[in-house]
């Protein structure tokens, strides 16, 4: 029944809404059949943006300025009319009054809507109840818009629409576009606090013939000149460690990677990693540039280290926690994997604290399961997870206190892994044998295990010094320092399943 009411009501407000857009539709043809062609124009010059105006306005009041922007707002009075025009960097009202513009010119705005693209010349006054505004002596329509805004767009619930129509979600709601640029100033940071650390910025290929650098399942696409399947990149680990072989001892890059892995508010199929790596150094030196790039970034992004996220308090500037993995199971479960042998001793503990395995599953594989099911989200400051098990961490070197382990860490904020690093393995017997093993993995059904790069060991074998690598997800980074819940909020166009006409 209710579906029933809901195809009813449907059915009901298509002939109204279909009404609408031929209004507008007969609106631009008649301003075309006037010569009035608004899609004609290709430039206009502007002299001020809305934000300036406003904050500056001593500076701009009783003079002429030229400003552009959409029309958001309209309300009627008599013979003059209010507009808010909405810009790049923010609002501003407009009046216009008829003895100002002149009739012919006051007859085609009154033909003109909410959501089209205005030009309008005038002074920078304030009104008698105190609002800046611009007093418009001449305007210009610069593009039809040909479909209404939604009027109530705050109250929508379906955040599907937003995702998917973001240059809507843009125009009617401020906050959004305040959470990219926000975005744009951290990524920039970034770059600034690496360069300020004398890495060098580069790119490698988003192509490989080989998915490795990462434990992923990957997107396979097929090169029609060359007849090869091929890989995106899952990571930018194995290209970036070719040049430490080169002779750079600092690199870094800003890309995009793809991992054909399940969506949900922390993952999105393609998202933005940033890895660097620095010969001469371990993952000690790698934990202390997280530290000081997150604190860093932070400040000179937001002005300040401390920030909510998910209404708990956050401070980067305070020294981050470490704890070992098996030391984090330990307390929250009880469990000592340090005095566990056997993957028989292993698997009965996991049967008891109900962990589900796989017969691939090592000691250290189990352990790791642990500390995702028991550990994870009962992270909330900023802390280093070190020397996780070698079954997971096939390209980081073995502590030497204990070769079950490996010197890597993985930095976990209120629950959520923002980065992960390593002393990287440059052996490359030891490289060759951990590479075997993952692609034993493969070919027992793990499809998130690596390929054998051959010329990835061909350039261990030539030596690579003693290097430290970080990978950070700078979309969780974004969506922490941005209060975001969501990763698709802080993604300008997130994957989305195409909407059946």
């Amino acid at each position: 029944m209710d579906e029933q009411n809901g195809q009813a009501q449907a059915a009901q407000e298509q002939p109204e809404l279909s009404e609408i857009l031929q209004i507008r539709r007969d609106k631009l043809t008649e301003l075309k059949r006037e010569g009035n062609n608004p899609f004609e124009l290709t430039t206009y010059e502007r002299t001020a943006y809305t934000k300036p105006i406003i904050e500056q306005f001593e500076e701009f009041e009783g003079k002429q300025v030229s400003i552009a922007g959409r029309i958001i707002g309209w309300r009627d009075m008599g013979k003059a009319s209010f507009l808010d025009v909405f810009d790049s960097t923010g609002k501003i009202q407009v009046y216009i009054k008829i003895n100002e513009v002149g009739e012919d010119c006051y007859a085609q705005f009154r033909k003109w809507d909410i959501g089209d693209i205005i030009g309008v010349e005038g002074e920078a006054f304030r009104t008698r109840r105190g609002e800046i505004s611009v007093k418009a002596v001449k305007l210009v329509l610069l593009s039809k818009s040909l479909l209404p805004l939604p009027e109530k767009w705050h109250g929508l619930k379906d955040t599907d629409l937003r995702y998917r129509q973001r240059y809507v979600d843009l125009i009617v709601n401020p906050d959004v576009k305040e959470a990219f640029i926000k975005r744009s100033r951290i990524i920039s940071e970034m770059r600034r606090f690496l360069d300020g650390e004398g890495f060098m910025e580069v790119e490698t290929p988003v192509l490989h013939t080989l998915a490795g650098g990462a434990s992923a399942r990957p997107f396979i696409t097929h090169h029609n000149s060359l007849d090869i399947d091929m890989y995106l990149r899952i990571a930018l680990e194995l290209h970036l460690k070719r040049l430490i072989v080169g002779g750079f001892d600092k690199v870094y890059e800003i890309g995009r990677v793809f991992r054909n892995e399940g969506m949900d508010v922390k993952h999105n199929p393609e998202f933005t990693m940033m890895e660097l790596y620095q010969a001469y150094t371990d993952y000690e030196g790698m934990m202390d540039i997280v530290e000081r790039m997150f604190r860093t970034v932070t400040q000179n992004a937001l002005g300040t280290t401390q920030i909510t996220y998910n209404g708990v308090d956050l401070d980067l500037g305070k020294p981050f926690g470490r704890m070992r993995m098996t030391d984090a199971v330990k307390q929250f479960t009880g469990v000592d994997f340090d005095a566990i042998t056997t993957v028989e001793e292993a698997r009965k503990v996991a049967k008891e604290h109900h962990v589900d395995y796989e017969e691939r599953h090592g000691i250290g594989g189990i352990l790791n399961l642990f500390f995702d099911e028991f550990c994870e989200e009962k992270i909330v400051q900023p802390t280093f997870i070190t020397h996780h098990p070698v079954e997971i961490s096939p390209l980081a070197k073995k502590d030497p206190k204990d070769p079950r382990y490996t010197e890597r860490f993985e930095i976990f904020i209120m629950g959520c892994e923002y980065g992960n690093a390593f002393s990287e393995l440059n052996d490359p017997i030891d490289q060759r044998e951990r590479f075997m093993h993952q692609a034993a993995m493969k070919a027992a059904g793990d499809d998130e295990a690596n390929d054998v790069d051959e010329d990835f060991l061909t350039a261990l074998e030539y030596g690579m010094p003693p290097t430290g690598g970080l990978g950070v997800g700078v979309d969780r980074f974004v969506m922490m320092l941005t209060n975001s819940y969501s990763i698709r909020d802080v993604l300008l166009f997130p994957t989305m399943k195409p909407v059946k006409e």
